[in-house]
């Protein structure tokens, strides 16, 4: 037998020494008489014998409630299975960029939903829908890198996580000037060495960094050259996606003189050098992307590659035994408070 939330357990302790204290307490109690032996033999009855008995009955109620609290449950079904898995950090740019609307499908509207960070945001989610057994990390950088989500086998978590990914705002003073903008640059290098901090230690033999990025790496205390040189001694290849379109004036969201949102046009600038040269180097792949399909095709590539053959135990199913222990623990508390409740109305 096993107990799905053990830590509960912990709770066994307080409640013994509290039945305790009150067991001693209730030994105590009584009235002094110097000559016991002039007092009438009289037998208890069993109420009075079932009343002195009441701590115990309540230890062992409480400890019941307590087992039934901690889930005890057998397996039904173990088994260990040999699942293929890898190890990937997913690195995405949350530079001011990532606003630009220009992965939209020709025909449809300009909305938050076709900004590049939405679109990879989809796909992404549906990339990790694919790979049930991996372990997947998600880092995200701007002006500065940031783990949102350690590697983990929690997928539902991980997309929760995702759903919270956002572009940051440009903090502004009174007048509306902007007072810093380090959340919009792009430390393509602080973000990829942050990625190969959480994969250093994962199980999974193969370990992977997915970076997404559509502009120049300018802020940040790590090079890009020196992240890839880091990422080639640990035997990490990254397969670097650029995203955005070429075009020389780029759809983006942003914000007029009155502060309200507009789509405006602007020069994006975009290092696909560096990015080739990160590949490169890792022993990688770089995919240039300029609509949703490129992307997707991107990842699917990705998908197919080399996996590691992991030991698991796999508990498919179990058997709960709480209810038991539960009907029984609350029965004995009951039957504890009726009998303390009895020898009160007695003793008045």
């Amino acid at each position: 037998m096993s107990f799905a939330n053990p830590l509960l357990l912990l709770f066994f302790l307080p409640i013994a020494v509290a039945a305790w204290r009150l067991l001693r307490r209730g030994r105590r109690s009584g009235i002094r008489f110097s000559a016991v032996g002039r007092l009438p033999a009289k037998a208890a009855g069993w109420r009075a014998q079932l009343a002195a008995l009441t701590p115990f009955i309540l230890l062992a109620g409480l400890s019941l409630l307590t087992i039934a609290a901690a889930r005890p449950r057998t397996s039904l079904a173990h088994e260990k299975k040999s699942v293929d898995a890898i190890a990937i950090a997913m690195t995405v740019d949350v530079s001011g960029s990532m606003d630009a609307l220009d992965l939209t499908p020709l025909g449809e509207k300009f909305s938050r939903e076709t900004t590049r960070l939405a679109v990879v945001k989809k796909l992404f989610a549906e990339f990790v829908g694919k790979r049930p057994d991996d372990l997947i990390g998600l880092v995200t950088f701007g002006g500065y890198a940031s783990t949102r989500s350690p590697l983990t086998a929690d997928h539902e978590a991980l997309l929760n996580v995702l759903k919270g990914v956002e572009i940051p705002s440009i903090a502004v003073d009174a007048q509306g000037q902007a007072i810093a903008r380090d959340e919009q640059m792009t430390a393509i290098g602080d973000g990829l060495a942050t990625a190969l901090a959480r994969l250093k230690d994962a199980k999974p033999k193969t370990k992977i960094v997915i970076l997404l990025s559509d502009g120049v790496s300018n802020a940040g205390a790590v090079e890009p050259d020196e992240a890839a040189a880091a990422a080639a001694k640990m035997g990490v290849k990254v397969y670097a996606i650029g995203v955005g379109t070429r075009a020389s004036r780029t759809p983006i969201f942003g914000r007029d003189f009155f502060g309200r949102t507009t789509i405006q046009y602007a020069n994006m600038t975009f290092d696909e050098k560096q990015l080739k040269s990160i590949a490169k180097k890792t022993g990688g792949t770089y995919f240039p992307v300029n609509d949703r399909d490129s992307l997707e095709k991107a990842l699917e590539e990705i998908d197919q590659l080399e996996t590691t053959e992991l030991d698991a135990d796999v508990y498919n199913r179990w058997n709960e035994h709480f209810t038991s222990f539960l009907l029984f623990g609350a029965v004995l508390v009951l039957l504890a408070v009726s009998l303390s409740m009895a020898a009160s109305r007695r003793v008045a």
